[in-house]
């Protein structure tokens, strides 16, 4: 990585590469690993979230294209490419559906680059942006020349959202994304909850990740609901965890304590 771009800080940890890490991807840097591994310390059922997490993705933007009529997605937080990316997913069903990614991490839009390849019959960009910013990526000229904004828009703030503490109104962000979207448009949304971890190590696993210059707020279900899905029509099942969405696997699941994360799809009216 000698041509890494000089705005990639390697010293601090970026919870895209930390998840690059838990998914047992390579594109992560020593201070990633080392808070990583002080996370799994805490909480050594982290790499199940983020797998069960990743599952729901592909779930969620399957459902938007095979069943909800969905071809245009605006994926913020997106992090790193790895297997199963949404343009995958979504082109795997329509070859002409269209990806805007977006992230705040420089060395995700380095991979992007050479990764993030459409079909012939779509399109796919990447813009480097962050999702306390929402009238930035709007306002982006990748963005509105990729996605048609006349027409239904599946945003994706998968895992990110607890990434924003309450005083920068998280809500108020969605809203303001939800609002340049069209009736018919969706949300889909994942976040980490402490509702199934003792409360000390919630409480340490929040502390870990503050203490390394990252923000966290674990919120449960109900809190989560509230931020994310207000006003819009949520697809059955609801807010579940993130292994019980429209899971297809006949076999053993994760325990709530091994999942840790909440999801959903809801519909804007």
């Amino acid at each position: 990585m000698s041509d890494l771009s000089p705005d990639i800080d390697t010293s601090r940890p970026h919870p895209a590469r930390m998840y690059d890490y838990f998914l047992g991807g390579k594109n992560h840097f020593a201070a990633d690993r080392e808070t990583a591994e002080k996370v799994l310390a805490i909480a050594p059922t982290t790499r199940i979230t983020a797998r069960e997490n990743r599952a729901f993705v592909g779930r969620a933007v399957r459902y938007l294209v095979a069943e909800a009529g969905v071809r245009q997605f605006l994926d913020i937080g997106t992090g790193l490419p790895t297997a199963g990316n949404v343009h995958d997913v979504a082109q795997a069903v329509d070859p002409a559906a269209r990806v805007v990614y977006a992230d705040n991490d420089p060395l995700v839009l380095t991979h992007a680059r050479a990764l993030l390849t459409s079909s012939p019959e779509g399109r796919t960009a990447y813009i480097q942006a962050d999702l306390r910013d929402p009238a930035t990526i709007l306002s982006s000229p990748t963005v509105r020349d990729v996605l048609d904004f006349s027409q239904p828009v599946a945003l994706i703030t998968v895992a990110v959202l607890h990434f924003i503490h309450d005083e920068s109104k998280p809500t108020a962000i969605l809203q303001t994304l939800l609002d340049a979207l069209p009736s018919g448009s969706y949300l889909a949304a994942s976040h980490i909850t402490g509702e199934h971890l003792p409360s000390e190590t919630a409480t340490e696993g929040t502390r870990t990740y503050r203490s390394s210059g990252m923000s966290l707020q674990v919120r449960d279900s109900d809190e989560f609901a509230a931020l994310a899905f207000s006003g819009l029509e949520l697809v059955p099942p609801g807010v579940v965890l993130v292994s019980d969405w429209r899971s297809q696997d006949s076999g053993p699941r994760p325990t709530p304590g091994e999942v840790n994360c909440y999801g959903g799809v809801a519909r804007k009216p």
